[in-house]
């Protein structure tokens, strides 16, 4: 099909180069990938305060050395021990004939929806003897084995079999065919999942909290709560995210340059799906006993403590449906705008980046992401230090809540609305101009409309992310305002666990319905692996 002939976007390749970005579209794009560097500048910044004898008297205490061992050893055993299961659970699913493996599919990915501190709460109610390192292993693998799972799954769905079918045919075994060809191939997505892991048990607050097992994110607060503006707090921020970036550089460097692409352009045949034979019922009853831990004690704990009366409590503490509705009120209004702000300043910057880039575009790109490496505590500590400092109006205000939220959550925003821009032929941008509508009416009347599910997608995961936030809405949220998260939190710290089970089970209702429409909206195959 010939193009058409005069658009600018083709004039412009046709010269060899791209057309400059409007100044309007930079200025904005540079002000939302400008805001995840004002905290993280400036709490920096607040940590060399210190000279170089009290940064060593406070980082050189046996309580660090326990943060850093205790930190460091659970991040580990739980990013090892999530590779393990989700890549055995992505495995079963997509590479052999699971029965039910549809539903399997859907319930193995469900903890996803779960947040860790309600997990945390369901196995605390449940005994209270899991207040130690094995405790705390089981509820962040639980919560978060599905961001290896599902990333190794969509790598199985498009995985070559050819490539197993050759090694089978020169005598490779089962295990020798998975360790020495299917593995390799997995490499991106199981270390990007990998990665993911690792970074949430890093910024994980609430269930380390509830569990009584001491981290940097639980001394952080403890530090804050203490001192107010301490600089003790704003060293430990700084190592917690030193932590993060060694992550994300070490995942960089073992993944590598290697090329995992296919060298061929036929159509890619369907996998091949192994018989399990006598063991499928096996394989049945891990998945089952995989679910009832993930999935069955959150729900089954969270329905058994709203059927108790608050005396049930080991410290009971009454709640009126008003505290309940306002609560709900107040995490479905800052979820909605949370998720507003987010994709509003994550458009512009994936707009820059798909129609114009550059390095600019790139350099941009990259500072947004940063937020993804950094703790939502330590976001938090640096916006109210910030607002403190400078923006005291602000300071515990729901617009400041709100910013903070965008901050956090704009790498997740960006991922989606970026996606759905790149899907957009540019062509139809240029005719609509050609033929007199201004840069707003092309936007309304042929960008969104293409981008709309899109936008709706990564809006709905950021609502989600929003809803089920506790960290940083514990430290910014405005005097007297409880949302769901923080009032399982307040309640669940005081063993009051009937009176945090209504909340906790509308956090969960909210989260699984969210979850819900954002795979209606990205389709049933982000999971299934068909068409829905």
């Amino acid at each position: 099909m010939s193009a058409l002939p005069g658009t600018a976007f083709e004039t412009a390749q046709a010269a060899g180069g791209m057309r400059r970005a409007p100044r309007g579209l930079l200025a904005v794009a540079t002000l939302s990938a400008s805001l995840v560097l004002v905290p993280l500048l400036f709490i920096v910044a607040q940590a060399m305060r210190a000279g170089r004898a009290q940064a060593i008297e406070l980082l050189w205490r046996p309580l660090v050395g326990e943060l850093l061992v205790n930190t460091l050893t659970i991040v580990m055993a739980a990013t090892v021990l999530s590779a393990i299961v989700g890549t055995a659970a992505a495995w079963f699913v997509e590479r052999t004939l699971l029965p039910g493996r549809r539903i399997w599919a859907v319930l193995l990915a469900a903890p996803l929806a779960v947040p860790a501190f309600i997990t945390s709460y369901a196995w605390v109610s449940l005994s209270q003897s899991l207040q130690d390192f094995a405790g705390a292993l089981l509820v962040v693998t639980s919560a978060y084995y599905p961001l290896v799972m599902l990333p190794v799954a969509a790598a199985l769905r498009g995985l070559d079999p050819s490539l197993e079918e050759t090694a089978r045919s020169l005598g490779c075994g089962a295990w020798r065919c998975f360790l020495r060809v299917v593995l390799p191939q997995l490499r991106p997505a199981l270390l990007g999942g990998m990665l993911m892991v690792a970074l949430g048990v890093l910024a994980e607050f609430g269930a380390f909290a509830l569990l009584r097992f001491r981290t940097f994110t639980t001394e952080i607060y403890a530090e804050y709560r203490a001192g107010f503006d301490g600089l003790g707090a704003a060293m430990l921020a700084c190592l917690l995210l030193a932590l993060c970036l060694v992550c994300l550089v070490a995942e960089w460097r073992v993944r590598g340059a290697t090329r995992y692409d296919r060298a061929g352009r036929g159509v890619r045949r369907a996998v091949t799906r192994y018989d399990l034979g006598a063991a499928r019922w096996l394989v049945v009853a891990l998945c089952a006993a995989l679910v009832l831990i993930t999935l069955g004690v959150p729900l089954g704990m969270t329905g058994y403590w709203l059927t108790q009366h608050n005396s049930a409590a080991i410290s009971p503490t009454d709640n009126s449906w008003q505290d309940l509705l306002g609560a709900t009120l107040a995490s479905l209004r800052f979820g909605l705008a949370g998720a507003l702000l987010t994709t509003l300043l994550a458009l512009p910057l994936s707009f820059l980046l798909v129609r114009f880039p550059g390095r600019f575009a790139v350099l941009l790109e990259r500072t947004a992401y940063l937020s993804q490496g950094m703790p939502g505590i330590v976001l938090a500590l640096a916006i109210v230090s910030l607002a403190v400092r400078v923006l005291l109006p602000l300071y515990q205000s729901t617009l400041l809540l709100i910013v903070t939220y965008a901050i956090l959550f704009l790498p997740l925003a960006l991922v989606g609305v970026r996606a759905a821009l790149t899907q957009v032929q540019p062509r139809l941008e240029d005719v609509a101009r050609s033929l007199g509508l201004r840069w707003h009416q092309v936007a309304r009347r042929v960008l969104l409309p293409l981008i709309g599910p899109g936008l709706g997608a990564a809006a709905a995961l950021v609502f989600i992310s929003v809803v089920t936030e506790l960290t940083t809405t514990l430290l910014l949220a405005p005097i007297g305002t409880q949302t769901l998260a923080t009032q399982v939190w307040v309640d669940t710290s005081t063993l009051a666990f009937a009176a945090a089970a209504p909340y906790a089970a509308l956090l969960v209702g909210i989260s699984l319905g969210g979850s819900w429409l954002l795979m209606s909206l990205l389709g049933k195959s982000a999971v299934l692996g068909e068409s829905s």
